[in-house]
């Protein structure tokens, strides 16, 4: 985990990253001599994302720095100070305290729908689901339930895979067990939430019962489907801190998080400066099914650096009319 410290640190070592040269050359070009420095969450699988935007903004002729990976405080910190520029990772409203903290629309601009109708909530094989009867958290209060998704032979509390501990929806999980009496009957487990996952496949392919935190677009989804491999559960109750915010899928069941957008943010001193850059910001969109595709293939082996970059390019090549009529909209704006 990085600290303001180590941000400025590692972001001053940065050297520009060629992800291939604009289209059209000259000071015409909005971005012409102007660098940025993308940033975001250290999950290898939200780089593909970023990597569009960023050829996007090369496109325009912005010098592009290396993505400095940093825990969602940090990340912020870093945009509302200037000391990066965006972050394609700006999930909201799962943010909404982050960006609060960092001064808001005082200090950044939230901008677009780079991804739509993102899920997330708790899990667990159908196997168990459909042999238990088990459709929601409540359940789990129940000794013999929560004793079922038990992995560290410790207790009789339920396991669940929450993931990195740094991470916005940490705090959501921690608020759930409080607000629904599940304390004594779930204990989060924390760690690197590939790792975690592994272990997850293993033991569905053991024929174990499993129990995870998950969200959609994410490569788990084309291994572990909703509905046919893992059930997703309700909340016994919808958890007033979403508001007004939709937190039920289209079958009725509550999974206790909003449905989420994720958005860019920006520095908004930069953002005032840059018309061209905010316009791509607010019309770049990948879908759910294209990220959690490339996520996929991370998995099965395609995870360097280059492979990322490489599946950007390519998917951009394979959208090249939307991308180009984002790139027209942005030259329009500037």
């Amino acid at each position: 985990m990085l600290s303001r410290r180590d941000f400025l640190i590692n972001g001053s070592a940065l050297v520009a990253t060629a992800l291939g040269a604009p289209s059209v050359l000259g000071a015409s070009l909005p971005g012409t001599g102007i660098t940025v420095t993308p940033t975001g969450t250290s999950t290898p699988t939200t780089r593909f994302q970023s990597l569009v935007v960023e050829l996007g903004l090369q496109r325009l002729g912005y010098t592009v720095k290396d993505y400095v990976p940093a825990d969602p405080a940090i990340f912020h910190m870093a945009i509302a100070s200037g000391d990066a520029t965006f972050s394609a990772v700006e999930w909201v409203p799962l943010y909404d305290d982050y960006y609060s903290k960092v001064g808001g629309d005082t200090t950044c601009v939230r901008m677009g729908s780079l991804i739509n109708d993102c899920i997330f909530g708790y899990s667990i094989d159908k196997k168990t689901a459909d042999k238990y009867q088990i459709t929601n958290l409540a359940q789990f209060k129940d000794e013999k339930i929560a004793k079922l998704f038990n992995t560290n032979g410790m207790d009789r509390k339920a396991s669940l895979v929450a993931g990195n501990p740094g991470w916005g929806a940490a705090k959501m999980m921690q608020h759930h067990l409080e607000l629904y009496g599940l304390k004594n009957s779930i204990q989060l487990q924390f760690g690197n939430y590939d790792a975690l996952m592994a272990d997850v496949l293993t033991r569905i392919k053991s024929n174990q019962p499993v129990f995870y935190y998950s969200w959609l677009p994410n490569w788990i989804s084309n291994v572990l489907k909703p509905g046919v491999d893992v059930s997703w559960l309700s909340v016994p109750f919808a958890d007033p801190a979403n508001g007004k915010n939709m937190s039920k899928l289209p079958d009725g069941r509550d999974t206790g998080f909003p449905v989420y957008t994720v958005k860019v943010l920006g520095n908004k001193g930069f953002i005032d400066k840059n018309p061209a850059a905010k316009k791509l910001f607010e019309v770049a969109n990948i879908s759910t099914a294209d990220i959690s595709a490339e996520n996929m293939l991370m998995q099965q082996g395609q995870n360097k650096p280059v492979d990322i970059r490489r599946r950007a390019e390519d998917w951009v090549k394979a959208h090249q009319s939307q991308f180009d009529q984002w790139i027209a909209q942005a030259m329009q704006a500037a």
